[in-house]
């Protein structure tokens, strides 16, 4: 998709921004729509979180005023702990077809409890999802399903959905909420960090949210006082949705420290030339976006040409002095695998990357046999698919 397409897309999100309705209070005063036991309650009901045994954290305000219960685009006056049940993934499944994953709110304590002990069983490993724009509870639900599935159902994954209106014309406002709910976030991420039981978090970030984990890891690094955050050893960032520039001048000196890749943190970036949606943010934002390597220089995309190379511009490398082979970057380009309109999603979509994902939950190194190398020692690209070859995407993205 060229930039003259993209800015007129922009363009026409910004005039047509003024007609949604997605911002809107309501009928209804929110201090109403999260009243009562439901949304809130204070002690353990055992009966209510029957079969469901995903667990979810969220700063999205509920609605309780009738069964089912049902999480906004709205912001909540704090957060609250929910649990729901595991349903079937379907590739058929539409994001907008208007089933609801059942859910209920679980008093905090109780729902510490819970998590620890399915933590313990999994040798103190758990996953921590958080999702990207344009979202509700339903979808990232779903795909929080579809992570365990992928993880092989190993241990507990918390989802973590801060109050995306889950409208494609709802990114400023997205955006908004985002930058909002950056503090809670980071006081769960802190919470979590110093239980004593966690021995192991893998967090995984889809598009928007990398824009919400990325300080807060930070945060945790500074303030964790118990530990030294070193239990925050897997990190995942899908198609992230943040500055390039921005990213290669901190993340070396903080999140990827010396000291934090020496004991065990890895970070794995999932990119493509062919996201849709991450072009569309670089023409509204200016910059490169780190999920798609888009050369924003093009003398080094002329250089990159000349030598025969795809123009495909990536963040730089964090080699530590005096120790060459300590990155803990590495960099999956998908953009040759690339599945669906947008190329957003491939980490949930494609055969390849879902299979690369999953050795990565897993523990793995990531090396599958769809991986190649590239002339970057940390970036890493997927072979295209055989002429005439017809992955099964559903079946290896778990999504039957």
């Amino acid at each position: 998709m060229n930039s003259l397409r993209l800015f007129c897309i922009a363009c026409a999100m910004l005039m047509l921004s003024g007609c949604i309705s997605g911002i809107d209070y309501g009928k209804v005063p929110h201090s109403i729509l999260s009243a009562g036991p439901a949304c809130n309650p204070e002690t353990n009901q055992p009966e209510a979180i029957a079969g469901k045994s995903m667990f979810a954290v969220t700063s999205r305000l509920p609605d309780c005023t009738s069964a089912p219960v049902k999480l906004t685009g709205f912001r909540a006056d704090k957060l609250r702990y929910a649990r729901y049940m595991p349903i079937h993934n379907p590739a058929a499944e539409s994001a907008k077809n208007g089933r609801n994953v059942p859910v209920s709110f679980q008093a905090e304590a109780a729902w510490w409890d819970d998590l620890a002990a399915a933590t313990k069983a999994n040798d103190g490993q758990l996953l921590l999802y958080v999702h990207g724009f344009r979202e509700t509870f339903d979808t990232s639900a779903r795909d929080s399903i579809q992570i365990m599935q992928m993880w092989n159902g190993s241990g507990p994954v918390v989802q973590y959905s801060w109050p995306s209106e889950g409208e494609f014309l709802s990114y400023a406002v997205d955006e908004t909420n985002m930058y909002w709910d950056e503090r809670n976030f980071r006081g769960f991420l802190l919470e979590l960090a110093e239980k004593p039981w966690v021995k192991d978090i893998v967090i995984i970030s889809h598009s928007l949210g990398a824009r919400l984990v990325i300080p807060s890891i930070e945060y945790v690094d500074r303030n964790a006082e118990t530990r030294e955050s070193n239990n925050i050893s897997n990190i995942i960032f899908a198609s992230p949705d943040t500055d390039r520039q921005e990213f290669e001048r901190d993340i070396g000196r903080s999140i990827l420290s010396h000291d934090k890749v020496k004991a065990g943190r890895r970070m794995t970036l999932y990119i493509s030339e062919n996201d849709g949606a991450l072009g569309l943010s670089r023409t509204l934002h200016g910059y490169p976006r780190l999920g798609r390597p888009y050369c924003f220089d093009p003398f080094e995309a002329a250089r990159l040409k000349a030598q025969g190379l795809p123009e495909r511009c990536y963040p730089k490398d964090f080699r530590h002095s005096g120790e060459m082979a300590l990155s803990g970057l590495n960099i999956v380009d998908t953009s040759d695998v690339s599945v669906g309109r947008s190329g957003h999603s491939d980490y949930l979509r494609s055969a390849a990357a879902c299979r690369d994902f999953a050795s990565i939950l897993q523990g793995g190194p990531g090396v599958t046999k769809n991986r190649e190398p590239t002339h970057l020692p940390y970036v890493f690209r997927l072979r295209p698919y055989a002429k005439g070859e017809k992955p099964d995407h559903d079946e290896a993205c778990k999504r039957r």
